[in-house]
Formats: structure tokens, C-alpha cells, sequence
């Protein structure tokens, strides 16, 4: 065992040099344990090849093909006007009512997809400032603008963090449970975590842009109603195919918050998030747009834009987690930590926090997690605490990158705006990672035990 055990830390170091240095694309690093773990003689191909075609992968692809629709029917851009048009045209107004919409939109669709979305309107309402010269001093309107692409970065970062199939290290992480501990975190109990700790880290967020870090004390910003209003009125009425596209997005929605009372009324798990999430998917593609043209919601053309990469890079983590407790890796991590039994498990659960927070500021969050977790899971068995007080934190910390343009997409979309200098990036982020930190190993120390 001691000689498959260094040929798969061998193999497992390979991975990470590749995925930290990208020296090829990061979806093929993951399909090395598909060829070497049989050449390695640890597994034989079948076994190697089934972590590939997880439930979990599908689970993330049918949420994508819902998002997929959403996108392409513009019913993301209808909501987050509409949202808008509610939260008023004060600068502050303004800045909540994109956090709400871009947070709420990251939930369901990509977070880099929201910024991209959100950023041409941000730019809108910032050029109406410049236009109207009495709308408050050159520094409010600095001010103003550097909160408002903050925001849309940010608000996107932990939208995703929300649901399940928000961002695609809390997939990696259900899927590492599944496979390693052959527990199946459901999406309603990861709601009731994810939402708790999203809506508050979204309100300290906004008090500390709007009251702390860039107060703009903009009263009104003229012109900025009638822009959302053209914008609502470019979209024209909701279309037939936008209803049928939200009707099967909240049949969805609801088939997996309320999973588990639907089984109980049948007496059997029909049931299940994965299965859930590929009926809506496929529903996009069976439900027509039009009947006279033939057209569906969804055609094949459209998953184009599907991150097929992604789907593999999900396998290879999976495979990789799998062979290291095949030959022992993950329990002699747990055994090496057993000697820090002393340490309070609140203090273990910071660090784990504060390390990943701050390790995702220079790499990607996908490959930090599919890295990461499985060493947490071993420090839990060492401890014998519940795994998922380490493994939750770690995974919401993730996606909390505030400091850096090159720590998440939706960074690197709001600084090529130009309104944002890195310093000023660097002086909020510091101080969000900090406060993500505590709100993270706080509330995820006392939510694991009330949602496991």
C-alpha cells in the first residue's frame, strides 16, 4: 500500500503544479487520473472512468441548461431592471438595487455572466453622472462609481455561494461528500446555509461600501429612472416563450426545496436534485417556442456556451478524491492531525477559513477546492468532528475573493471598466476578507449543526 500510496501523491502533486501554473487548460490536468490510476494499478478502467458520470455533474449541468434559457429569453436582464425601478434612484438606491439583482442572478446563472450582464448598466448610469454636472461634486461621483462596479463584483461572488449550483466549487464539494463519505448534502439544507451566510455577508458588504469605505451622499441621480425605464421598455412585454421559461424554472425550483415532502407523499425517493435538475434542462428543449416554426427554448446550437470543461474538471477531482482513500491518504492526514486535539474546533474551523479565503485570492477557486477538501475531510476524521464544519466554511470562503482583479471573473470584469485602481480593490477587499472570515467560521460553526 505504501508504494500506490506514493504514486498517487506523486500523480496528485502533478495535478496541482499544473493546475496552479495552467501549463495546459485546467479540464485536461483532470483527465490525467482517468489514464495513470490504471497504469498505477489502483484502479482498473471502469472504476476509474465512473467518477466522470457522477450524479453530481449532472446535477450542475441541468441548472446550467435552465441558465442557459434564462439567458437566451433576456428574463435575467428583465428581473434585474425591474429590481431597479424598486430600490429608487438615490446612489445609494442605485448600489442596492444592483446588489440584489446581480446577488439574486448569480444564484441560478453563472456569476461571471451576471457581472458581464450588469456591467454595460452600471456604465449607463455612471455616464449619466458625468452628463449632469449638478448632480453632486467630482468626489461623490468617484465615490459612487467605484462602489457601484465593487458592488456587481462582489454581489456576484456570493450570489453564487447561495445554492448548490450557484458556482461550481459547491458542486466539487457535494460532490467529494458523495464520493468519499457517501453523504448527499441536499439543496434545500445548502439553501438554508448558503442563504444565511450570502444575505449577510451582502448587507455588511453594502454598509461597508455605501457608509464606510465610499459614502457618495448622491440625493438623486437625474436622468436615471428614465434610463431603467427605456432599458424595461427595449425589452418589450413579456413574450410567451419568457413564461414558459420561468414556469419550468420555478417547477424546478420548487421540485428541490421541497424534495423531501414530495417523496414522503409518493413513499418512494423519486425524486432526487440531480434528476430534478436534468427534467428542467430537458424540458428547455422539449417545450416550444414556437409551433408554426418549430422552435424549442432550448436548441443544441445553444449549449455552445455549456462550460464542458467544467463537467470534466468536476470528474477528475472526484477520481482523484476516490483513489487517495483508496490507498489511505485522506485517513493518514486525519491521523497526523489527531494530535492537535487540544485546539478548539472553532479555532480550526477560522483557520480553515482564513486559509482558503486568502489561498483563492491567487488561484482558482475550482482547483483550490478539488485541492483542499479532501484534506479537510481527512483533518475532521483526525479530530472526529463532523466533517462538514470544516468542509462548508472552506467552500464558502472559496468564492469570498474581494481583494484581488485576478481572483475571480467577476473582479477582473468590473476593473477593466476602468473606474476601479488596484489600490482601491486591495484596501476593500482586505477588509471584506477579514469580515468574510468571521461571518463565514461564525455562522457556519452554528449553521452546519441546525441544517445537517
Amino acid at each position: 500500500m505504501e508504494i500506490q500510496m506514493f504514486r498517487v501523491l506523486t500523480m496528485a502533486l502533478w495535478m496541482v503544479i499544473w493546475w496552479i501554473g495552467e501549463a495546459v487548460p485546467v479540464p485536461v490536468t483532470a483527465l490525467l487520473p482517468l489514464v495513470l490510476l490504471p497504469y498505477l494499478g489502483v484502479f482498473n478502467i471502469a472504476q476509474s472512468t465512473a467518477p466522470y458520470a457522477n450524479p453530481i455533474i449532472f446535477l450542475f449541468m441541468g441548472g446550467f441548461m435552465i441558465a442557459l434559457a434564462l439567458e437566451k429569453h433576456k428574463l435575467h436582464l428583465r428581473i434585474a431592471l425591474n429590481i431597479l425601478k424598486l430600490t429608487g434612484t438615490s446612489g445609494d438606491g442605485i448600489i442596492l438595487g444592483f446588489m440584489i439583482s446581480t446577488a439574486l442572478l448569480s444564484m441560478w446563472i453563472s456569476n461571471t455572466a451576471t457581472a458581464v450582464m450588469m456591467l454595460p448598466v452600471a456604465l449607463s448610469v455612471i455616464e449619466l453622472l458625468r452628463d449632469n454636472k449638478n448632480s453632486g461634486k467630482d468626489k461623490k461621483r468617484e465615490r459612487f462609481a467605484l462602489a457601484l462596479m465593487l458592488c456587481i463584483a462582489y454581489a456576484a461572488n456570493i450570489g453564487g455561494t447561495m445554492t448548490l449550483i450557484g458556482t461550481p466549487p459547491n458542486i466539487v464539494m457535494a460532490g467529494y461528500l458523495k464520493e468519499i463519505l457517501d453523504y448527499e448534502i441536499q439543496f434545500v439544507q445548502w439553501l438554508g446555509i448558503g442563504l444565511s451566510v450570502g444575505i449577510t455577508l451582502l448587507i455588511l458588504t453594502y454598509f461597508l461600501l455605501i457608509k464606510v469605505l465610499f459614502p457618495n451622499k448622491l440625493e438623486h441621480i437625474p436622468n436615471s429612472e428614465e434610463l431603467i425605464r427605456k432599458e424595461i421598455d427595449d425589452l418589450g412585454p413579456i413574450s410567451n416563450a419568457e413564461w414558459k421559461v420561468i414556469s419550468i424554472f420555478s417547477l424546478t425550483a420548487l421540485a428541490w426545496i421541497f424534495k423531501v415532502q414530495i417523496n414522503s407523499l409518493f413513499g418512494a425517493d423519486l425524486l432526487t436534485d440531480s434528476a430534478t435538475a436534468m427534467s428542467g434542462g430537458l424540458l428547455m428543449f422539449i417545450v416550444p417556442q414556437s409551433f408554426k416554426h418549430a422552435r424549442f427554448l432550448l436548441s443544441w446550437e445553444d449549449m455552445k456556451k455549456l462550460p464542458w470543461g467544467i463537467l470534466l474538471l468536476f470528474g477528475g477531482g472526484m477520481c482523484l478524491a476516490r483513489s487517495l482513500e483508496e490507498v489511505g491518504l485522506i485517513q493518514k492526514v486525519g491521523q497526523l492531525v489527531m494530535e492537535m486535539q487540544g485546539l478548539h474546533i472553532f479555532i480550526m474551523v477560522l483557520l480553515v477559513t482564513v486559509l482558503v479565503l486568502f489561498l483563492t485570492e491567487i488561484m482558482s477557486n475550482v482547483a483550490l477546492v478539488t485541492i483542499f477538501i479532501p484534506v479537510a475531510i481527512g483533518i475532521a476524521g483526525g479530530l472526529s468532528i463532523d466533517p462538514l464544519l470544516l468542509v462548508v466554511p472552506a467552500t464558502l470562503a472559496s468564492s469570498c475573493a474581494f481583494m484581488m482583479p485576478i481572483s475571480t471573473p467577476p473582479n477582473a470584469v468590473v476593473f477593466a471598466s476602468g473606474h476601479i485602481r488596484m489600490r482601491d480593490m486591495m484596501k476593500t477587499g482586505w477588509l471584506l476578507n477579514i469580515a468574510a472570515s468571521l461571518v463565514i467560521a461564525i455562522m457556519a460553526y452554528f449553521l452546519v449543526d441546525i441544517f445537517s
